[in-house]
């Protein structure tokens, strides 16, 4: 059966296509959507002035096309997946996983639209392909990363900061009690010595006063 298509229809024509299709696909699929009509004369006058309209969209959309083309290759979808020792994932990056990271960058778009040319299952650097119209497809940076990788490295740094701080702390503080304690200790020698030789000094003038007779006691001994 022969229809008119009434839009571009992927794998099967563009709008204004005659096309043969089989009379169920026709009747219950194409024709009810409206993606179809017959190709009557009257339909196909109307078509001509529908195709001038659409090429004139479709210069348009291609110039949309390649600024969002341009945006959307300077991007870079990272996403982290859990992966063995030789960087081969428990699993795959799959396209949905693809269509929520783009979401999350601003970029809106089909997941039927989003292709791969082969499945994502090493950790690395990948890319996958974005159709934006007919003719444009955007190229998109992946990088796929250790789930938990980054994380741990953190830690591992956040644990090893105390322990140096620690470490450090604890050598000042021997180092400044022994200082400290040796400090102390000759000042606590001087003031002994000091004390010592005060006694001793006061113990030389008691002797030479015990030697002297008071001059009262001189006098008494003449008489």
């Amino acid at each position: 059966m022969k229809v008119l298509l009434n839009d571009n229809i992927e794998n099967l024509g563009i709008l204004g296509d005659i096309v043969e299709v089989k009379p169920g696909y026709a009747r219950n699929y194409l024709i009810p959507r409206k993606l179809a009509i017959a190709p009557t004369k009257h339909n196909l006058e109307v078509m001509e002035y529908k195709k001038i309209k659409a090429h004139k969209q479709l210069e348009l959309d291609k110039l949309t096309a390649i600024e969002r083309k341009q945006k959307i290759e300077t991007l870079t979808i990272t996403i982290h997946k859990k992966a063995g020792e030789s960087d081969t994932l428990f699993g795959s990056v799959t396209t949905m996983e693809l269509q929520s990271k783009l979401a999350e960058l601003g970029v809106e778009i089909e997941r039927k639209k989003i292709h791969l040319d082969e499945p994502i299952k090493t950790l690395g650097n990948h890319i996958c392909k974005l159709k934006l119209i007919a003719d444009i497809e955007a190229v998109v940076k992946i990088e796929v990363l250790r789930e938990g990788g980054e994380i741990d490295e953190t830690t591992k740094t956040k644990e090893a900061e105390p322990e140096t701080h620690n470490h450090y702390s604890n050598h000042y503080n021997d180092n400044y009690n022994d200082n400290y304690s040796d400090e102390y200790s000759d000042e606590y020698a001087d003031e002994d010595s000091d004390e010592d030789s005060d006694d001793f000094q006061e113990d030389e003038i008691t002797a030479d006063s015990d030697k002297k007779t008071p001059p009262e006691t001189q006098e008494e001994t003449q008489e």
